[in-house]
């Protein structure tokens, strides 16, 4: 039976354009969706954007356009930035979205009547830049009589009414389902801040906002309008058409995993699932935070001028090698940083030295010494059946390392395999065999055709264009791309196009 499998990606705020942060979080469940795909599973791959709140009525009035303009024109901007780095989503959830206000209104009316809403006053501080409310011990004094967040954002006194959800009553329930399922919040380190934070003791939680009318209006009292995080969580559930839990992408609930940024661990390890407790509705089975990017060293800033444009980066080094970096240079989950020096390091070493050169030399002596037809297997000694059978090992040991998110570990395998068979080339040498054992010479290209064939085939979640093209250069039909396929061996006799490098090296050209 077909195993189902949905992925989301948080939905991007629109009070800013686009920069490598979101393209990395949009890539990684990119290479997810796409290897559960691959591996035979129905997918469902959700992303979007998050047009409501405060920030985004000043945005819009700061650039003299209506909160609808401005939201439409940063939204497309997203999509085009999906679009640009290869993001192959299922949907583009928009919470301004006639679908999405119904679902957010229905999951507040659900909540509310099951007891879980209350109106009150809301009176403490709040930041409008995190879009919280920040309690009393987490507020910062400095020398000047400011206050921050601790994240650094300004706060402002507010008083006003409010509606609330009870979120004090889920204290012993969410320490109950981390207990009971241990592997929902990814990885460690957030895991532990989340239990430590409710541990500690849970407020109840403003839910509505009347001081800005920028959002989704409260069921029944339009004086007040949906907090932003109660809106935006929603979306989840948008995507499979709540409330109709007999839509047709119902059967996608609970997703299997919420990709995050560690700064909104809060919002999706304790609101969320506060929330859906309180609608009598499943919980996601996961949680996975992932770290923040640094640009040489720097935190990425605008005041610094150093916030990456993932546009031009993939102009300069091209897309796929862009996404490869990405997902190889640190372990999923941890802080990254962005280096000229790194990126151009794994393109001329990984990329053109270890894989592009080991394609290029096995099928350029393939043309050259087979007229470009591909032999059957003969017979194996004990070394091609070391590195066939690393090869065999491949979509096991990588679908063991998607399942718990270590996108870059299961690159390592990849890598593991290539150097394994940079190794065995320059072991066997064919191209010293032609003179001496032309049989054996053959045999250890059909070896090497057929580790390639498992190399290209695995890698095409990171890098689906030039996989695409390593594949139509080892006549690797359309039908026989998925991973199953690798179970079955291509016959000899194929004619193989004619080989062409496709991952040059990389030049930095001399700064005038």
């Amino acid at each position: 039976m077909m195993r189902r499998f949905t992925i989301t990606t948080p939905i991007f705020y629109v009070n800013g354009a686009p920069h490598i942060g979101h393209a990395y979080t949009s890539i990684a469940c990119d290479v997810v969706a796409r290897f559960h795909r691959l591996n035979g599973d129905d997918v469902l791959f959700v992303t979007g954007t998050d047009e409501h709140g405060q920030k985004v009525e000043q945005s819009a009035i700061a650039q003299g356009l209506a909160p609808q303009e401005f939201a439409d024109k940063v939204s497309a901007q997203f999509r085009q930035m999906q679009k640009e780095m290869a993001v192959s989503s299922d949907d583009f959830v928009r919470t301004t979205e006639e679908r999405h206000k119904k679902a957010a209104r229905a999951l507040w009316e659900k909540v509310a009547e099951n007891g879980h809403i209350y109106l009150g006053a809301y009176e403490g501080w709040y930041s409008t830049r995190d879009e919280a409310f920040i309690g009393e011990d987490e507020v910062k004094l400095h020398a000047d009589g400011t206050r921050t967040a601790p994240s650094g954002a300004p706060v402002e006194w507010v008083r006003e009414p409010s509606y609330f959800f009870k979120l004090s009553e889920f204290q012993d329930r969410l320490l109950k389902f981390y207990e009971e399922n241990p592997d929902f919040i990814g990885p460690m380190g957030p895991k532990r801040e989340i239990e430590a934070f409710v541990r500690q003791g849970l407020r109840d939680l403003s839910v509505s906002r009347t001081s800005f009318k920028w959002g989704i209006e409260v069921p029944n009292d339009p004086d007040h309008v949906m907090y932003v995080w109660f809106d935006a969580l929603a979306n989840y559930l948008t995507a499979v058409g709540y409330p109709d839990l007999d839509a047709e992408k119902a059967h996608y609930w609970p997703a299997d995993v919420h990709v995050v940024g560690k700064e909104i661990v809060r919002f999706h390890c304790i609101y969320w699932p506060a929330f859906l407790m309180a609608a009598n509705l499943p919980l996601p089975k996961k949680v996975f935070a992932h770290g923040w990017w640094t640009v040489e060293g720097e935190k990425m800033s605008k005041s610094l001028g150093n916030v990456l444009d993932p546009k031009a980066l993939s102009d300069e080094f091209g897309l796929d090698q862009l996404r490869f970096f990405l997902m190889r240079e640190v372990p999923f989950g941890g802080d990254s940083n962005f280096s000229r020096r790194s990126m151009m390091t794994r393109m001329n070493v990984e990329l053109a030295n270890d894989l592009g050169n080991l394609a290029q030399r096995t099928l350029s002596l393939i043309a050259k010494n087979l007229d470009g037809i591909l032999p059957d297997r003969g017979e194996l000694t004990s070394e091609d059946q070391a590195i066939l059978r690393q090869a065999d090992l491949l979509p096991d040991l990588m679908s063991g390392q998607i399942e718990r998110l270590a996108i870059s570990d299961a690159l390592e395998e990849v890598w593991k395999l290539i150097r394994a068979a940079n190794a065995y080339i320059d072991h066997q040498a064919p191209w010293a065999l032609k003179k001496t054992d032309q049989k054996r010479m053959s045999d250890v290209l059909r070896v090497l055709y057929d580790v390639i064939r498992s190399i290209a085939t695995m890698l095409q979640p990171y890098m689906p264009d030039t996989m695409s093209k390593m594949l139509d250069q080892l006549a690797i039909l359309e039908n026989e791309r998925e991973f199953a396929s690798l179970k079955v061996i291509i016959p000899g006799g194929r004619h193989l196009p004619k080989p062409q490098g496709l991952f040059p090296r990389f030049i930095e050209e001399e700064k005038a």
